[in-house]
Protein backbone atom coordinates (compact mmCIF):
# COMPACT_ATOMS: atom_id res chain seq x y z
CA UNK A 1 0.00 0.00 0.00
CA UNK A 2 2.29 2.42 0.54
CA UNK A 3 4.15 1.89 -2.53
CA UNK A 4 0.66 3.25 -4.61
CA UNK A 5 1.52 6.81 -2.98
CA UNK A 6 4.72 6.51 -3.63
CA UNK A 7 4.55 5.86 -7.34
CA UNK A 8 2.23 8.03 -7.79
CA UNK A 9 4.40 11.37 -6.56
CA UNK A 10 6.76 9.96 -8.95
CA UNK A 11 4.67 9.82 -11.95
CA UNK A 12 3.19 13.07 -10.82
CA UNK A 13 6.52 14.35 -10.00
CA UNK A 14 8.10 12.77 -13.66
CA UNK A 15 4.91 15.04 -15.04
CA UNK A 16 6.04 18.31 -13.75
CA UNK A 17 9.55 17.30 -14.64
CA UNK A 18 8.74 16.68 -18.27
CA UNK A 19 6.47 19.99 -18.39
CA UNK A 20 9.33 21.94 -17.02
CA UNK A 21 11.59 20.24 -19.40
CA UNK A 22 9.13 21.66 -22.33
CA UNK A 23 8.92 24.84 -20.72
CA UNK A 24 12.29 25.20 -20.53
CA UNK A 25 12.69 24.01 -24.23
CA UNK A 26 10.29 26.37 -24.95
CA UNK A 27 12.10 29.32 -22.94
CA UNK A 28 15.64 27.96 -25.04
CA UNK A 29 13.91 28.84 -27.89
CA UNK A 30 12.26 32.23 -27.33
CA UNK A 31 16.04 33.09 -25.67
CA UNK A 32 17.65 31.91 -29.06
CA UNK A 33 14.85 33.85 -31.30
CA UNK A 34 15.83 37.24 -29.01
CA UNK A 35 19.39 37.01 -29.21
CA UNK A 36 18.71 36.34 -32.96
CA UNK A 37 16.58 39.55 -33.55
CA UNK A 38 19.16 41.92 -31.10
CA UNK A 39 22.12 40.72 -33.17
CA UNK A 40 20.26 41.87 -36.02
CA UNK A 41 19.13 44.90 -34.57
CA UNK A 42 23.07 45.15 -33.56
CA UNK A 43 23.89 44.83 -36.97
CA UNK A 44 21.72 47.48 -38.54
CA UNK A 45 22.67 49.82 -35.74
CA UNK A 46 26.46 49.31 -36.62
CA UNK A 47 25.33 49.78 -40.36
CA UNK A 48 23.12 53.05 -39.94
CA UNK A 49 26.00 54.13 -37.30
CA UNK A 50 28.90 53.82 -40.75
CA UNK A 51 26.24 55.99 -42.60
CA UNK A 52 25.71 58.70 -40.43
CA UNK A 53 29.85 58.63 -39.86
CA UNK A 54 30.11 58.59 -44.05
CA UNK A 55 27.04 61.40 -44.05
CA UNK A 56 28.66 63.83 -41.61
CA UNK A 57 32.63 63.44 -42.92
CA UNK A 58 30.90 64.14 -46.82
CA UNK A 59 28.83 66.78 -45.07
CA UNK A 60 32.13 68.41 -43.70
CA UNK A 61 34.17 68.16 -46.98
CA UNK A 62 31.18 69.93 -48.55
CA UNK A 63 31.39 73.04 -45.99
CA UNK A 64 35.39 72.57 -46.58
CA UNK A 65 34.86 73.32 -50.49
CA UNK A 66 31.69 75.98 -49.49
CA UNK A 67 34.57 77.76 -47.26
CA UNK A 68 37.34 77.96 -50.18
CA UNK A 69 34.33 79.19 -52.51
CA UNK A 70 33.56 81.59 -50.25
CA UNK A 71 37.46 83.25 -50.18
CA UNK A 72 37.68 83.04 -54.06
CA UNK A 73 34.51 85.71 -54.36
CA UNK A 74 35.74 87.58 -51.74
CA UNK A 75 39.39 87.59 -52.97
CA UNK A 76 37.56 88.53 -56.92
CA UNK A 77 35.17 91.44 -54.75
CA UNK A 78 38.69 92.86 -53.25
CA UNK A 79 39.95 92.90 -57.53
CA UNK A 80 37.05 94.39 -58.43
CA UNK A 81 36.60 96.72 -56.54
CA UNK A 82 40.47 97.57 -56.61
CA UNK A 83 39.79 97.95 -60.50
CA UNK A 84 36.83 100.22 -59.89
CA UNK A 85 38.77 102.57 -57.78
CA UNK A 86 41.91 102.01 -59.72
CA UNK A 87 39.58 103.46 -62.86
CA UNK A 88 37.60 106.49 -60.92
CA UNK A 89 41.09 107.48 -59.40
CA UNK A 90 42.16 108.16 -62.81
CA UNK A 91 38.91 109.22 -64.56
CA UNK A 92 38.78 111.88 -61.85
CA UNK A 93 41.13 114.38 -63.66
CA UNK A 94 39.29 114.01 -66.87
CA UNK A 95 36.31 113.94 -65.53
CA UNK A 96 36.20 116.84 -62.79
CA UNK A 97 38.39 119.04 -64.82
CA UNK A 98 36.76 122.68 -64.35
CA UNK A 99 34.27 121.41 -62.02
CA UNK A 100 36.32 121.84 -58.91
CA UNK A 101 39.83 122.87 -58.35
CA UNK A 102 43.06 121.35 -59.35
CA UNK A 103 43.62 120.52 -55.53
CA UNK A 104 40.37 118.51 -55.69
CA UNK A 105 41.24 116.79 -58.36
CA UNK A 106 44.40 115.52 -57.21
CA UNK A 107 43.40 114.80 -53.91
CA UNK A 108 40.21 113.06 -54.85
CA UNK A 109 42.20 110.98 -57.99
CA UNK A 110 45.64 110.09 -55.37
CA UNK A 111 43.08 109.24 -52.66
CA UNK A 112 41.10 106.63 -55.13
CA UNK A 113 44.35 105.79 -56.45
CA UNK A 114 45.49 104.63 -53.16
CA UNK A 115 42.97 103.18 -52.12
CA UNK A 116 42.89 100.48 -55.37
CA UNK A 117 46.41 99.88 -53.83
CA UNK A 118 45.10 98.89 -50.67
CA UNK A 119 42.63 96.58 -51.87
CA UNK A 120 44.97 94.52 -53.84
CA UNK A 121 47.19 94.25 -51.47
CA UNK A 122 44.34 93.01 -48.56
CA UNK A 123 42.74 90.46 -51.49
CA UNK A 124 45.90 88.85 -51.41
CA UNK A 125 46.12 89.39 -47.69
CA UNK A 126 42.23 87.82 -46.90
CA UNK A 127 43.12 84.76 -49.25
CA UNK A 128 46.33 83.75 -48.20
CA UNK A 129 46.05 84.13 -44.35
CA UNK A 130 42.70 82.81 -44.28
CA UNK A 131 43.22 81.89 -40.09
CA UNK A 132 42.30 78.37 -39.52
CA UNK A 133 42.36 76.30 -42.47
CA UNK A 134 38.99 74.24 -43.44
CA UNK A 135 38.92 70.29 -43.02
CA UNK A 136 40.34 68.54 -46.53
CA UNK A 137 38.39 70.64 -49.13
CA UNK A 138 37.91 68.38 -52.23
CA UNK A 139 38.96 71.32 -54.81
CA UNK A 140 42.16 73.23 -55.19
CA UNK A 141 43.20 76.86 -53.36
CA UNK A 142 44.31 79.50 -55.80
CA UNK A 143 48.63 79.13 -55.35
CA UNK A 144 49.46 81.82 -53.07
CA UNK A 145 52.18 83.00 -55.23
CA UNK A 146 49.91 83.83 -58.80
CA UNK A 147 47.84 85.95 -56.45
CA UNK A 148 50.80 87.97 -54.97
CA UNK A 149 52.28 88.41 -58.69
CA UNK A 150 48.95 88.83 -60.18
CA UNK A 151 48.40 91.67 -57.17
CA UNK A 152 51.33 93.15 -57.13
CA UNK A 153 51.29 94.10 -60.54
CA UNK A 154 48.52 95.51 -60.11
CA UNK A 155 49.65 97.73 -57.59
CA UNK A 156 52.50 98.60 -59.17
CA UNK A 157 49.94 99.91 -62.21
CA UNK A 158 48.18 101.83 -59.42
CA UNK A 159 51.32 103.51 -58.14
CA UNK A 160 52.44 104.43 -62.03
CA UNK A 161 48.91 106.20 -62.11
CA UNK A 162 49.59 107.82 -58.99
CA UNK A 163 52.85 109.46 -60.34
CA UNK A 164 51.24 110.11 -63.14
CA UNK A 165 48.33 112.20 -61.93
CA UNK A 166 51.05 113.85 -59.78
CA UNK A 167 53.43 114.68 -62.02
CA UNK A 168 51.63 114.54 -65.45
CA UNK A 169 53.24 112.22 -66.85
CA UNK A 170 51.31 109.24 -69.07
CA UNK A 171 52.82 106.29 -71.19
CA UNK A 172 49.64 107.14 -73.05
CA UNK A 173 49.74 109.35 -76.07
Amino acid sequence: MATQPVDEKLKVSAEHAKEAAEQTQEAAESTQEAAEHTQTAAKTTAKATVQLKDSADRRTELAANRTVFAAERTYAAWVRTGLAALASGIGAQKLLAGVVPDWMILSTGSVLILFSAFCFAAAVWRQVFTGSQPPHPDVQRLPPFLLVLFNGFLALVSLAALFGLWFGQTGGS
